[in-house]
């Protein structure tokens, strides 16, 4: 996938080799986006007014919708733009908008992922102090390191590279410290999500009852197939050789991880998480009356 300027405009080739694709995948990409924000959107507003919900997990839910929308509104309208027709430009303005703003939430998403798997671990494994461990303060903490680390990554990768390339020295060590720093960023919180989800199991193995599996998995479930969606198309890309056939295969993976996931996240909880499906009944019935 290569891209070229004109006139200070960058021209995105996208699926422009595919053209027969393109329609099928605008309406596609456009039926993902409407369902991302109803149903991210409906998920915010349930978690804010339904008691019940006041809870960690429900706060960082929060949280991950809000990031998700954030997230496919930065990328998705100018996809469909590209898609619709046979302009392919997007401005050099547009592009470092998009840039920053997908590099920050996506930064972002990653740390609240590794959050929400401490929560899940503080639930499970530490049940009489939960209350302690994820108070409302530290709620907060994790939530603002989240969108706090997402700021501080974009302002390194977006612009410490183009300060690079216009360095007029050895730059071997800077790469190499740019490259260590966005492992850090992607793979401490695949790490910690291991790390949780490993004491997790180990918890429910000990106990070797039925019904504390059935709990576990409710428990952890719906974060631990979130958590896998984001983490296993991204990393399939970061993984993928340099070879035309991996690109190409490439753009429908990053094509998967910016528009499908943020879509499944909200039927994954609604359709796996009771109080959830509760709340959305009582939350009908309120709009009903």
């Amino acid at each position: 996938m290569t891209n070229s300027s004109v006139k200070g405009d960058f021209i995105l080739v996208g699926f422009s080799d595919q053209p027969h694709l393109e329609k099928i995948l605008f309406v596609a990409v456009l039926i993902s986006y409407l369902l991302t924000l109803v149903g991210n959107t409906v998920i915010i507003l349930i978690c804010s007014v339904d008691p019940k919900l006041k809870t960690p997990m429900y706060f960082f839910l929060t949280h991950l919708s809000l990031v998700d929308i954030c997230f496919t509104t930065s990328i998705v309208p100018q996809l469909l733009w590209n898609l619709k027709g046979p302009d392919k430009t997007i401005t050099f303005l547009g592009c470092v908008i998009q840039l920053y703003i997908s590099l920050a939430l996506g930064s972002t998403e990653c740390v609240l992922l590794a959050v929400m798997a401490f929560d899940r671990y503080a639930a499970v494994c530490k049940p009489l102090h939960y209350t302690a461990v994820m108070n409302p303060q530290l709620c907060q903490a994790l939530a603002g390191v989240a969108w706090l680390s997402g700021v501080g990554n974009t302002l390194i990768q977006g612009t410490v590279p183009s300060m690079i390339k216009l360095a007029c020295v050895d730059i071997r060590d800077n790469e190499v410290q740019l490259f260590v720093a966005s492992l850090v960023l992607l793979l401490l919180p695949l790490v910690l999500i291991l790390l949780s989800y490993g004491h997790i199991a180990k918890v429910v193995i000990r106990i070797k009852s039925v019904q504390a599996w059935c709990k576990g998995l409710g428990t952890c479930g719906s974060p631990l197939i979130v958590e896998s969606l984001f983490y296993g198309t991204i990393t399939a890309v970061y993984i993928q050789s340099n070879s035309s056939y991996a690109h190409a295969h490439g753009k429908f993976i990053s094509l998967f991880y910016t528009v499908v996931t943020p879509t499944l996240n909200p039927r994954i909880y609604t359709l796996r998480n009771n109080d959830v499906k509760g709340a959305l009944r009582l939350f009908n019935r309120d709009l009903g009356t």
